[in-house]
This record gives C-alpha cells, structure tokens and sequence, in this order.
C-alpha cells in the first residue's frame, strides 16, 4: 500500500510460500520465495498499524509459540483457500479493484522502509489504501488515519497496470493533512533520491466477485488482506453510475469533508464533468447557449493551473469543440474562488472562430 506497499507491517508473520508470476520482476522484488521458512512468526494484535515496526527481535515461552504457530497456520490456510478459489479474473482489469480498502490484516517482513522506521511504537491509526487505476493520472493511495480530531498522512505513488493481476508503483509524494491547520504539511521523505527503494510492485492474488474482499501480496514477501471501505467518494460514483439518489451522496460526501481547505495546488489539473444539475439539464434543453455552457464549464472537460489559469472544453459535435479561458482565484480563508471568463473560441475541424464569452461569477468547492 503506496508507503505501506512499501512498508509493511502488521499483525502476523507469515511464511512467505507464495510464487510471484514468472513475468519480469520490478526492482523491488529482491524476496527469494520457496519452501516455508522455519523463522517464528512475530504476532501483532488485530487493528495494528500497517507502518508500526517493533525494535528487535521478540523471544516468546514454548506455549507462546505454539499459539503463534496455530494462527499462522490457520491465517495462511484461509489466505490460500481464498486464493486457489479464484475469485475475479484479471482483478487490476476489473472496476472492482478501485476504490477506498480499509486494512484488516497485514504479514510483516523483516526489514523495514524508511517510512516505517519513521513510524516505530505508534498504533493508534487505522490504515486505508486508495486504488485509481482507470485515470489520467493512476495512482495508489494510502492513507494512514491518525484520529478525527488529528488529520491524516497521504502517501502517494504513480501506479503502472504490469499485467491482470500485478501493479507497478513507485512513490513520488506525500503530505499531512492535520485538522487545526488550514494547509497541508510535505512528508519530509526524498522520494527522488530513494532510487529503486521508492519502486516496488503489488500482486491482487484474490478479489472477490462482490468486490468486497481483496488478498494481494507485495515484492516485499508481505500478504495484505483488505476490506472494501464504505468511502463518500465511491458512493458518489455509484449513485451517478447507477443515475439514482446522485444529492444525497453528494451530501454525504461533503458532510465528510467539513474544514477540509482547499487551495489553488488541490484544484489544478483536468477535470471531467460527471454529473450536473438544473443548469445543465437546462442547456441540454435549449434553455442555455452554448457559449454560456462553455464559460461556466458544464461539459466535457475543466483545466486548471496552479497560476490561476483556466480553460472550459466542450465537445457538443464530433470535430466541433468550444473553449472558453479565463482566470481563477481564491476569495478568502473558505473555499470560495472568483472565476473571470474572457475570452472564447469555436473549432470546425482546422478553422478557428471567435466566440463570445465572458461573465464572472463565485465557485464553492464543497
């Protein structure tokens, strides 16, 4: 899971029985994978955190070790049982794999990331792991929750589909996002110089056809197991897929995200519309121009950049598309922005002509 993908930890130590693929290997995997280590297994409770790494080895009593022994045996049986059942095929193909995955149980290796060794003696955070593979930008997320009150760290690495059932990711950046503050806090950890330690590989050996339960097992020799996460932001795209009950996800959705901040680094990129309400039907009616749909962005595609700069796309025929540009800036400390549309341009195949747009008007990120 992006730092946990990377560094792992958790509950129990399994034997790492299982055999990658014989496709190439990403750098990462340096773990030999064989017959069963005779190692002992290090036993971590139910909930602890995928990032916690305990500081030497741990000796146990002989009837300590026999319980061990028993939990991970019965552990692995069920993780393999999982596996030989072969739920859906081709998982990093499949919708099912995208989304928000709360950690349930995670193996531990025994050497630790440079993440991890940050987080030493800290369990009191739950661990979820974010899956975007069918974007512009694919990604691996993960989120290490501290508490509602504190905030969260977000961990991000670009994402690369290998095959049907291997992820290649590599991270790249990082940042806290602490309640009492308005901005959010770089990780202090230098992705870039890390070389072939920031890059590694995730194999989904198990998703379930409810897409509910996910096995997967990392270049590391660690086996996650995960639990598909009831997130606003999954439930909102099923509503605008499914064409139902769309405003009250998004209610539920920005109910969750009460004193998030949002600054011009959150909204620069492209954005493509899903889902809009009473001015869009309105256009789609008549009841709007068409260089008004583009000023105020309604269709199609929305470029922001990090300056201010902003660009409306709209596509309403194949090989005619209409632009309008403009300027966007943040109106004060809640999140407000003022947009200033000002000039336009409709496209005939190669042949240019100017369109008439302008306006401004207030946009609430919610």
């Amino acid at each position: 899971m992006a730092a946990a993908l990377a560094a792992p930890t958790g509950l129990l130590k399994l034997p790492p029985s299982y055999a990658p693929p014989s496709s190439p290997s990403p750098p990462l995997s340096s773990t030999s994978y064989g017959r069963r280590s005779r190692r002992r297994p290090r036993l971590w409770r139910r909930g602890a955190p995928l990032l916690a790494v305990a500081a030497g080895e741990v000796s146990y009593t002989e009837p300590e070790e026999a319980l061990l022994e028993a939990l991970v045996g019965e552990v692995e049986s069920a993780v393999q049982t999982l596996e030989a059942l072969e739920g859906v095929p081709d998982p990093t193909s499949s919708s099912l794999i995208e989304g928000s995955w709360k950690l349930i149980f995670t193996t531990r290796p025994g050497t630790a990331s440079p993440i991890q060794r940050t987080f030493v003696g800290v369990d009191s955070f739950s661990v979820f792991q974010e899956v975007y593979l069918r974007t512009d930008d694919p990604r691996v997320v993960n989120v290490v929750k501290f508490s509602e009150t504190v905030g969260e760290l977000a961990v991000q690495a670009e994402a690369t589909i290998n095959d049907g059932k291997r992820i290649l990711f590599r991270f790249d950046r990082a940042a806290f996002a602490f309640k009492f503050l308005p901005f959010k806090v770089p990780y202090p950890v230098p992705f870039r110089l890390l070389g072939d330690e920031a890059k590694g590989w995730l194999d989904t050996t198990y998703l379930s056809r409810s897409g509910n339960i996910r096995i997967s097992r990392g270049n590391k020799g660690t086996t996650f197991v995960l639990q598909k996460s009831a997130d606003p932001r999954q439930m909102l795209l099923s509503a605008i897929s499914a064409g139902t009950r769309v405003k009250e996800a998004i209610d539920d959705l920005t109910s969750s995200r009460k004193g998030v901040v949002v600054d011009m680094n959150t909204l620069a990129g492209e954005w493509q519309l899903l889902w809009a309400s009473e001015l869009y039907l309105q256009s789609e009616s008549g009841g709007g121009s068409w260089s008004s749909v583009a000023s105020a962005g309604l269709k199609d595609f929305q470029t922001i950049k990090e300056d201010g700069q902003l660009k409306n796309l709209v596509n309403p025929f194949p090989g005619v598309s209409l632009s309008a540009r403009g300027n966007i800036c943040k109106t004060g400390n809640n999140n407000t922005f003022s947009v200033s549309m000002n000039e336009g341009v409709t496209q005939v195949g190669g042949v240019q002509f100017p369109l008439e747009t302008g306006g401004e008007f207030v946009m609430e990120i919610l």
